[in-house]
């Protein structure tokens, strides 16, 4: 037996392809002779049981059920075995012969080598069947015992952290670029001011350009920018979305471990809530991974995780000091530490559907193996507030429901949302993870997976989110979407023919139209506008004898009521989809709204250039929202014990 085989780690998504060896574990758990003169016999059978229907160790089942902590369990088990145990206290970095780019695997698997005096030595962290795994082995080798010792996760962690910090630290602020340069947007000149100096020189194109090209001979540019942009989206939204696959309830014995990562700051309000509604999952909590990743100096957020009180499937990392201060990096931080084979992203105000995890799955499995990534719904909950959140919801409802369930049907790639991305762990790792200096690192991923031969899809599921309740919050978090566009536009299109090659047709329609056309329409919009107000003066002035004419007035015209009228006519398809029709009327607000994207883009374009990587926080905890109603799983789903003292 292999100290892999020992981990019981199984890097594969596994989505209904085990067989379910119910009979074979039932009377087999070694792992937990430690405890049979403490325990009841009936937990133990219940935990039994418990082990068989999810196909993981007994021992994990009672940890997370709560009846007796980890520290406490491998004390016993080390003394049952006549194992040593490691607290990590005395061991150095140099104890260990784990290159620093092979740090994640210790992470991922619990299992760390140790070199001392000459003596190659293991220590354990048991998870999943490796307990088990682990006293069949010193039974059939018991030479294995000096080379063995048991750890505590937290100890492990602790250790990782503290001596692989470096190395953690160093993947999550310039993984992406070291090993993939040209895909980070990451400054790439060894001074800033040259790099800012390159985005200046391109702003200041752009602006001199803009206006030439809007009111001179090129005026028809803008009018085809408008009218493809809409065009595009308005086509994938009146696409029929997939059928949803067949209803099937997975057995819970094939379910892989699912990772939660949940990047805060300055979150106490929110993290009761966003806990609560991850423990809603209808999923087994044996196999749940939640990891939250807070900065170093939020000690509120600290603060108010420590009061939930010890939850055995939820661990807190600290991110490092290093690089921007992005929720990207933070990410990064916690993916090396990530146990499952799935990994999903939630915002700290986020409500998933209890069933998003079991969907995500479905959609993998009936997706084929080139998925990557599957995005959820998201859906605004808080409509009690003024116009702007009305037609905030309006918007995500006619992209998560209407546009990229189309483009999904399209082949094109997806410019996910911020939340309730699922990634196959081992892709998300093999296209370098998320880009730290790209503050719409959602947007970017899309397309780096379209380059690495992956894609995105949209699934039937759907998680509650929070609208800005003013203006100013608004447009901190807007500036930044439009940045984070711009960002991804500049960093793809730096090569134009490799990215034709790597993500084809589809994948530059998907950029330079649905994101960069985002950001261009939004710029160009108020120069339009001035076209239109220019020419009306000039009709009133003149009575119209200059302009009778000019065809180009009456194009500009066009161009503006079809992105109005666009905007609005997507919105409302995805309305409808979500069955929320009754609350379009902020959509006649679809005029100033434009103003108020017009206004982001500019100050987005401001930024670009001198605070590219700077996050402008959304404030969430805000607003009023309904009560939170999920339908919570079984009991037994969320793996509770089945109380018998027989």
């Amino acid at each position: 037996m292999t100290w892999r085989q020992v981990t019981g780690v199984d890097r594969r998504l596994r989505v209904g392809a085990s067989p379910h060896r119910r009979g074979a574990g039932c009377d087999a758990t070694p792992e937990l002779d430690c405890l049979r003169q403490v325990l009841a016999p009936g937990l133990l059978r219940a935990a039994q049981q418990r082990a068989a229907e999810l196909e993981i160790g007994a021992d994990q089942v009672l940890i997370r059920w709560g009846v007796i902590d980890e520290a406490s369990y491998l004390q016993r088990l080390a003394s049952h075995l006549a194992l040593g145990t490691e607290s990590f206290a005395a061991i150095d970095r140099a104890d260990t012969p784990l290159r620093d780019d092979q740090m994640h695997f210790a992470a991922a698997t619990g299992l760390v080598p140790l070199r001392q005096n000459g003596e190659l030595k293991w220590a354990l962290a048991p998870r999943r069947l490796a307990a088990r795994n682990l006293c069949r082995l010193v039974k059939a080798y018991p030479a294995v015992r000096p080379r063995t010792r048991i750890a505590t996760s937290e100890s492990l962690q602790q250790f990782l952290q503290l001596q692989g910090g470096p190395a953690l630290a160093d993947f999550a602020a310039w993984g992406l670029q070291r090993r993939h340069p040209a895909l980070s947007a990451a400054p790439a000149d060894k001074w800033l001011w040259v790099s800012r100096l390159k985005r200046a020189l391109s702003v200041l194109l752009f602006m001199v350009l803009a206006p030439v090209v809007t009111w001179g001979d090129g005026s028809m540019l803008p009018v085809l920018l408008f009218l493809s942009f809409v065009g595009v989206r308005l086509a994938a939204s009146l696409c029929p979305p997939s059928p949803p696959p067949r209803p099937y309830r997975q057995p819970d014995h094939e379910l892989p471990t699912y990772t939660v990562i949940a990047a805060l700051y300055h979150e106490p309000e929110s993290v009761a809530s966003l806990v609560q509604a991850i423990e809603a999952l209808d999923y087994p909590h044996e196999k749940l991974d939640v990891i939250l990743v807070i900065e170093p100096d939020d000690l509120q957020t600290r603060a108010a995780i420590a009061r939930l009180g010890p939850r055995p499937h939820l661990r807190v990392l600290i991110a490092p000091a290093v690089g921007p201060r992005t929720k990207p990096k933070a990410l990064n931080y916690a993916l090396p530490f990530a146990r499952g084979s799935v990994v999903a992203v939630f915002d700290a105000e986020d409500r998933p559907a209890p069933d998003q995890l079991r969907a995500a799955l479905a959609a993998f499995a009936g997706g084929g193996s080139d998925v990557g990534c599957v995005q959820a719904s998201l859906c605004i909950d808080n409509l009690t507030h003024f116009w702007l959140s009305r037609i905030f919801a309006a918007e995500y409802a006619g992209n998560f429901d209407a546009v990229l369930p189309g483009f999904t049907r399209f082949g094109l790639p997806l410019a996910l949302g911020g939340s309730s991305n699922h990634f196959r762990t081992e892709v998300l790792r093999e296209v370098g993870a998320w880009d730290p200096y790209n503050v719409t690192e959602d947007a970017d991923l899309g397309i780096r997976l379209a380059r690495f031969g992956y894609r995105a899809i949209s699934f039937d599921s759907v998680t509650y989110e929070e609208a800005p309740i003013s203006f100013a919050a608004w447009l901190r978090q807007r500036s930044r979407w439009m940045k984070g566009w711009m960002q991804t536009c500049w960093v793809h299109l730096r090569r134009p023919r490799r990215l034709w090659r790597e993500a084809g047709w589809r994948g530059v329609l998907a950029l330079n139209l649905y994101v960069g056309g985002s950001v261009l329409t939004a710029l160009v919009h108020p120069l339009l506008l001035a076209y239109l107000l220019i020419g009306l003066v000039e009709l009133v002035a003149f009575d119209g004898s200059t302009i009778s004419v000019d065809a180009s007035f009456w194009l500009h015209g066009l161009a503006i009521a079809a992105g109005y009228v666009g905007t609005a006519a997507v919105a409302l398809i995805g309305l409808a989809r979500r069955g929320r029709l009754g609350e379009s009327r902020g959509l006649l607000w679809m005029p100033v709204y434009w103003v108020y994207l017009s206004i982001a883009a500019w100050r987005a374009l401001g930024q670009f250039v001198w605070t590219p990587y700077h996050w402008e926080k959304t404030e969430h905890g805000l607003a009023e929202r309904p009560p939170w109603t999920a339908v919570r799983p079984s009991p037994q789903a969320r793996g509770e014990p089945l109380r018998d003292s027989a």
